[in-house]
């Protein structure tokens, strides 16, 4: 695949204008980091790293059109434990260069294991994934379990229902008009919208900041994301924490935790009161209690995988 020196960016003024928001924005992560690109058969991946070197390793996957820097209102509790490794998808916007396109969900788990190579991070890895994000982390479980030590999953797109028509059909004439974009974000976000004036401006940021990012990069097209099946989630070895919010919009969170509960109630179960789909912005510090103390949990045996 022949690259121009912009790729994956429409144009080379893209490129510019993206990347000093991206850096403006980065200057404000919490806690010392290092970047590294991580060579793959897919491209190359951007990496945020905090957190000491000897601690166990902690992977951060975002979810669709956002990046690494959603994690900054976590990362430094996480990273007080672990060695956090907070990714830019290699198939979305942020510093990550793709190589070639991923279509599939074994696309995305085969980079996702390659990465972990690339990284060195062994075969104890815990891994946390938000919608998208979440979405990768657990097509990721179902085929190399041995790599992962625990998983959280945090409003995953997917894997336990298939997502709502209505969030598709407000997805595709949400590209139309800002206000239209605007408009499906304030009704993902609702709660976090209600909270008063700051969090409104917060979203409002967000609205122009991703649109900024759409303009900016080549069009991509989008995996939708598949739901595991009963087998699937029934077999699932890796000790995995689920949470959704009560008002979740892109699928029924009650449907779904009935049917992790049923199928396969080896998972864990939380649902997050007066939240949706904004939830890690909602409720970030209860969230990263739970998450924290999940991991740190220690694995007895003949415990449920």
């Amino acid at each position: 695949m022949q690259l121009s020196a912009h790729h994956p960016f429409r144009s080379a003024k893209a490129k510019e204008e993206y990347l000093a928001l991206y850096d403006r924005q980065a200057e404000q992560w919490p806690v010392t980091s290092e970047s590294r690109m991580a060579e793959t058969s897919y491209g190359r991946t951007f990496v945020r790293i905090s957190g000491a070197m000897d601690a166990p390793p902690l992977v951060l996957l975002p979810g669709a059109s956002v990046n690494s820097l959603m994690w900054m209102p976590h990362i430094e509790a996480f990273s007080a434990c672990y060695r956090t490794y907070a990714v830019d998808n290699i198939y979305d916007i942020g510093r990550s260069v793709h190589r070639r396109p991923l279509t599939t969900s074994r696309h995305y788990v085969s980079w996702l294991d390659e990465l972990f190579t690339a990284l060195g991070l062994g075969n104890q890895v815990c891994l946390m994934g938000a919608s998208f994000g979440g979405w990768q982390a657990g097509h990721y479980a179902v085929r190399f379990p041995n790599r992962l030590a625990k998983m959280v999953l945090v409003a995953p797109a997917g894997i336990v229902l298939p997502m709502r028509l209505e969030f598709f059909g407000r997805g595709m004439v949400a590209m139309l008009h800002r206000n239209l974009f605007r408009s499906l974000m304030f009704w993902m976000f609702e709660d976090f919208i209600r909270k008063g004036e700051a969090s409104r401006r917060l979203a409002e940021e967000f609205v122009d900041d991703t649109l900024l990012a759409l303009r900016s990069f080549k069009p991509r097209l989008a995996v939708a994301p598949t739901v595991l099946s009963d087998q699937e989630l029934h077999g699932l070895q890796v000790p995995t924490l689920y949470i959704v919010g009560e008002h979740e919009k892109i699928y029924s969170p009650q449907k779904a935790i009935q049917r992790l509960n049923t199928i396969a109630p080896q998972i864990k179960t939380v649902m997050i009161p007066q939240a949706g789909h904004d939830l890690l912005r909602l409720q970030t510090g209860l969230i990263n209690r739970m998450v924290v103390e999940f991991l740190q949990q220690p694995i007895h045996a003949g415990d449920s995988p």
